[in-house]
Parts: structure tokens; sequence; C-alpha cells
């Protein structure tokens, strides 16, 4: 246990329940952040494909996904909090070089692309704002989220993204507004029904490869480590180990941004399914085109809502992907690594966050189709998600790399069974 923890904890024992609530208060950042970056605007776009196929056949997603998400992000979050590294550098005592450089190329390249789809989203959804030409949105939101990543230190950083968090509220007040048949959404909220289509299938496929997402897995195990570096720790000897109470309220952070994060996909498919759907719309490709399709039926406000809830989560997402890739492959490559270091001190980490940026920025500028852009990515997730859950298996459950703190067997077995979802996931994407 190391010092500081001993103390915290002396502290919070003494003060009871009071010191307890802000220390929770307190903790919540990273899992709250990855939590919402799952909502991206890519994300947006295929929980609006589901509803306006489906309507509200495929809500008891979000029910069911919610304690597969949490469960797998509170094992990479225990990871870096036990061990004081991130995945890829744990990976390394366990599994030759070669396969982690596969894993990292995968996630780079799957990165990249739902960057260059994400700032797409993002530009429409301003341009539909503005009426100013989406591109030159594109240049401008990829170089302020550029500026901020290299110049700006970890806390700042992460205070930024914890207050972004709340445009994501934009869906929920949008399903209110709109109105819904919610006896019919309690229905189909907690009896499941699967699909009868290709088509249906395939959405529901996407779902869960949108939901849990690789990049997660690294961000979330990577925040943990800056997190214990912004508070002082900067040596792996001090980061090492972690008290039941600091993991206690890791795990109530995570949850809550497992939750937030299911909560926000329920209600972006229960707003398209009572608008777009309802009036025999299904064919959505793209979250702009889900938010000008709101209009006639929702009203402004609600398009408003939507479209700058799209902007918003943009910023949250992308520094997300272009970090967590980053954090890959400088843990296997042995690079200086860390939002807390300036761009001198780790030139080769920032360089991969640039460029992965732009690169998405030129996928952009040269007309690539963003809806097959964001189906490889899917393809590429539900291929890459499955085996990287195997290795993070291998990893908590190991006594010696974990401290003597492996994960919890309860937890073992979720994420083992979301590891088998994930397989057939990704084998159904083929099949469909």
């Amino acid at each position: 246990m190391k010092p500081n923890e001993r103390r915290q904890d002396a502290v919070i024992s003494k003060q009871g329940p009071s010191r307890w609530v802000r220390a929770l208060v307190k903790s919540l950042g990273p899992g709250i952040i990855t939590g919402a970056a799952d909502d991206d605007p890519s994300g947006i776009a295929t929980y609006s494909v589901a509803g306006a196929q489906l309507g509200t056949k495929l809500l008891w997603t979000a029910l069911v996904t919610w304690p597969l998400m949490a469960a797998v992000q509170m094992m990479c979050a225990r990871i870096g909090k036990v061990t004081g590294q991130g995945l890829a550098a744990n990976f390394k005592h366990r599994f030759p070089k070669w396969i982690l450089l596969v894993f990292v190329f995968a996630l780079l390249a799957a990165n990249t692309i739902n960057i260059g789809a994400d700032l797409a989203g993002m530009a429409d959804a301003a341009a539909m704002l503005s009426g100013i030409n989406s591109r030159w949105f594109v240049v401008v939101f990829a170089l302020s989220i550029s500026w901020a990543t290299v110049r700006l230190q970890y806390k700042q950083i992460a205070k930024v993204l914890k207050w972004l968090v709340l445009v994501l509220f934009a869906y929920p007040i949008t399903a209110f507004v709109v109105g819904a048949n919610w006896g019919e959404v309690m229905r189909d909220t907690f009896v499941p029904s699967m699909p009868h289509s290709r088509e249906g299938w395939a959405t529901l496929v996407a779902i869960l490869g949108t939901t849990i997402s690789p990049y997660l897995f690294f961000w979330q195990a990577s925040e943990e480590v800056e997190e214990e570096k912004s508070e002082g720790q900067s040596t792996l000897a001090l980061r090492r180990g972690a008290t039941a109470e600091e993991l206690g309220l890791r795990n109530v952070d995570v949850g809550v941004g497992a939750f937030f994060s299911n909560m926000v996909m329920f209600f972006i498919i229960l707003a398209t399914a009572v608008t777009l759907n309802r009036h025999g719309i299904t064919q959505i490709e793209t979250s702009r085109q889900a938010a000008e399709a709101l209009r006639p039926f929702a009203g402004r406000f609600a398009t408003t809502l939507f479209t700058l809830g799209i902007v918003g989560v943009g910023f949250l997402a992308i520094p997300t992907l272009a970090g967590s890739a980053a954090y890959a492959f400088a843990e296997t490559l042995g690079w200086r690594q860390g939002l807390n270091m300036k761009l001198r001190q780790a030139r080769w980490f920032y360089a991969l966050i640039l460029v992965s940026t732009g690169v998405g920025v030129a996928l952009d500028f040269i007309g690539i189709n963003p809806v097959k852009a964001l189906y490889w990515t899917a393809v590429i997730n539900g291929l890459v998600a499955p085996f990287l859950l195997v290795a993070i298996l291998v990893v908590a459950a190991d006594k010696k790399l974990m401290q003597g703190q492996p994960s919890s067997r309860l937890g073992w077995i979720v994420v083992a069974f979301t590891t088998a979802a994930m397989f057939a996931a990704g084998v159904a994407m083929f099949v469909v």
C-alpha cells in the first residue's frame, strides 16, 4: 500500500461518510469521461440508425450492454490503478511483441478512421447550424483539438472533458420533448426482441461494436496512470498497488460512466424511433441526416439540441481516440508518454496524436464515404476487441502483475461472457 493512500484511508475512516462522499466526487473523472466518449458522433449515427430502422425494438440493448461495458472498463481501470501502467505495458509481460504490434496497428487504423468520421459528423452538424461550408469546420475542429491536447496539462484537459459530458443531456431532453408511448417503451426495454432481418442483425452487431470498443480499454487504463502522475506519483514504484477504498471509488466512477453512456444511447434510439421510424423514415446514414429528419416532427429546439450534442461530444471523443492509440504505441515501443509532459519531452507520443488527427482530416478531404469508413471501423473493432479482451483477462488474473490484487471472480466471469459475445459478433459481421 502506498504511504499517501494509508493516510487518505485513515482520514476517510475518521471523518466518516461525508469525507467518503467528497472523495467520491473528487475521484469522478476517468470513468465518466470514458463512458461519455463512447457516445461519439459515430456512435450517435449508429444509434440513430437503430431507432430509425427498428423503432424501439432495440431499446433493450442499452440495458444489456451497461453491465458488460462497466465490467470491462472496471477491469481496465483496475489494471491501470494497481500496476501503475497502461494495458500495452502490461501486455508486454505476457505476450510476444509482434502480437502487441498487430493490436496497436489495428487500433491506430480503426481510431484514425473513426477520427475522420467524427470530424465529419461534427463539421456537418456545425454547418447545419451556421450555414458555413463543413470543410472549414473540419480544419478548425482538428486544429483546436490538437492544440488543446498538446498544450494543456492532463488536469486541465480532464476538467474540460468532464464539463463536456453535460452536452449529452441534450439527448434525454430531446426524447422527452418529442414524446413517446411509455408503455411501449417499457415493454421494449425489459422484454428483448431479437431482429428478424439481415439488416436488423447488422444493426445489433454495430451497437455491440460501438459500445464495447478497443480504444476505450486503452484510454481507461492510461487515464488511471495519468491521474496518479498528476497527484505526484511520478515513479512506477509509487504507483503500484491500490487500497480497497481507492478501487471502490473507481468502480463507482466507471459504473456511473457506463450507466450514463448507455442511458444516452437509450434516449438517442428512443428520440429517432418516435420521430423518424414512426413517420416511415428508416434510411439514415449519418448523424446530420438524423438531426435534419427530426426537424419536421420534433421542432427546431429538439433538432438544435441534438445537433449541439454531436459537436460537443466530438470534442470529448477525438482526444480519447487519438490519445488511446498514442498511449498503446508509446508503451509498446518504449517512448516517453503522457499528457502531463510537454511536446519536447514526448515528441513521438504527441507526433502520433497529431498524425492520426491529420490523417483523419485528409480522409474527409479526399471524399472517403463516412458510412463505409464507419463500417470498416466496426469490422476492425469487431475483430480486435475479443482478442484484446482475452489478453485483458489474462493480465487481470495474473497475481504477480496485479500486485496480489487480481480481478474478482465475478468480474472475470462477466468479462469472459462479454468476450464470448464479442467473438460471436465478429463472426456475425461476416455471416450477415
